[in-house]
């Protein structure tokens, strides 16, 4: 059997470190989000640092790191795309071959004027934009007239913004609910999210309501051999979402980081055994998608503290994996994800401090692992890195 009894893995949802060998082909040579915010902005990480980021992508001013508290190594997409649906759904072992479809000059018309139809009244935007952008720059023809705005981007997704003053939540849900009918079911995009905001013009500002109508994973992954096998799922964010609810035994949605790791403590204190599964998504959303460098370094020095505090909480038999799901580098021009490696940060009482798990060639090498350590059978992508974790007599 496994040493361990219970893993908390955490998603910095976006936290890159360094292109992958085929970023050119989706137009992110040199993005590199911790390396180059660390090169914009001093930041202060040194928890991070310790476990052994400071080995996997250049941090100025963290020094020379000579002994790391955890196994560290960095992980590349084998699945085409770079989205959080892509990731999520590769570091619990299951790789794309193609890319969810996207729409880089909007949506067809056809399709417009059937959602238009379905929710009686006319949509605006139906552009590649900035979800902050959009708002700015429709919101207030948006409140004039009450017509949503649809917006897409580099992702596989449909995006539905609302001002909750003119439009209720549940609303603006119904609709995502028949862009879902329409795209995910009829185009095989990736998700509909709903992206409610409120403010007046000149200071729109989106809230907690958010929600993502992901498609349903299309293969079997470590979520679902779990729940087969009686273990208990707790997704922290929006992990639920991105898995279609399948594989879950409990969501605990959250309204910002903070609250994230707060749900993350909780749990850590009460669950006994099974998987805590949380995704950080203010990274992303707050200052990655507004090139936010600054408030990007702050938020990484607030988990930094926040983990510092996390980790003297963890059981004997527990393993804590930090890592993330692509990249969002803020320092570049571009607004949207980049194709990066993730860190993979591995800490626990029983976890051998120091050893380099290099380059895994996929996000499954988590999930396989993960499926080792609980014992639910190989999965289909992945190879399992627990030896390494272990001294030779404790391996299994």
């Amino acid at each position: 059997m496994s040493v361990f009894a219970r893993a908390i893995v955490i998603v910095l949802d976006s936290v890159g470190i360094g292109e992958l060998p085929d970023a050119a082909l989706y137009g992110d040579q040199g993005s590199n989000t911790l390396g180059n915010i660390a090169a914009s902005v001093r930041i202060r990480i040194p928890t991070l640092a310790a476990m052994g980021l400071s080995r996997l992508t250049p941090l100025a001013g963290a020094g020379r790191l000579e002994a790391p508290t955890a196994a560290y190594g960095r992980m590349a997409e084998r699945s085409a795309g770079k989205d959080s649906v892509t990731g999520h759904w590769e570091l619990m072992g299951v790789v794309l071959e193609q890319a969810f479809p996207t729409f880089p000059e909007g949506f067809p018309a056809a399709l417009i004027a059937e959602f238009e139809r379905r929710i009686g009244r006319p949509s605006i935007g139906n552009v590649v934009a900035s979800g902050t952008a959009i708002i700015d720059e429709l919101g207030p023809r948006h409140v004039e007239t009450g017509y949503p705005i649809v917006y897409t981007s580099a992702d596989s997704v449909f995006q539905i913004a609302a001002h909750e003053g003119i439009v209720s939540v549940p609303q603006l849900y119904d609709w995502c609910k028949v862009a879902y009918e329409l795209t995910v079911e009829g185009l095989g995009l990736g998700r509909v999210i709903a992206r409610p905001f409120v403010g007046s013009p000149g200071a729109f500002k989106r809230t907690s309501h958010r929600h993502d109508y992901a498609m349903p994973p299309v293969a079997e992954t470590l979520l679902d051999r779990m729940i087969a096998a009686g273990q208990h799922v707790a997704a922290v964010g929006k992990i639920a979402d991105l898995f279609a609810g399948r594989g879950v035994s409990r969501s605990y949605p959250t309204k910002s980081d903070a609250d994230g790791v707060d749900r993350v403590e909780e749990l850590v204190a009460t669950q006994d055994g099974g998987l805590i599964f949380a995704n950080l998504v203010d990274f992303d959303t707050v200052y990655g998608h507004r090139n936010d460098t600054p408030g990007y370094a702050a938020n990484l020095e607030r988990f930094d503290a926040r983990l510092a505090g996390l980790l003297p909480r963890l059981r004997d038999t527990d393993l804590l994996v930090i890592t993330a799901d692509h990249g969002n580098d803020p320092t570049t021009p571009s607004t949207d994800h980049s194709r990066e490696h993730v860190p993979l940060l591995v800490q626990g009482k029983r976890v051998r401090a120091g050893v380099d798990l290099g380059t895994r060639a996929t996000f499954a090498d988590l999930g396989q692992t993960l499926a080792q350590v609980f014992g639910v059978g190989r999965l289909a992508h992945g190879e399992s890195f627990l030896p390494a974790l272990r001294p030779a007599q404790g391996r299994r």
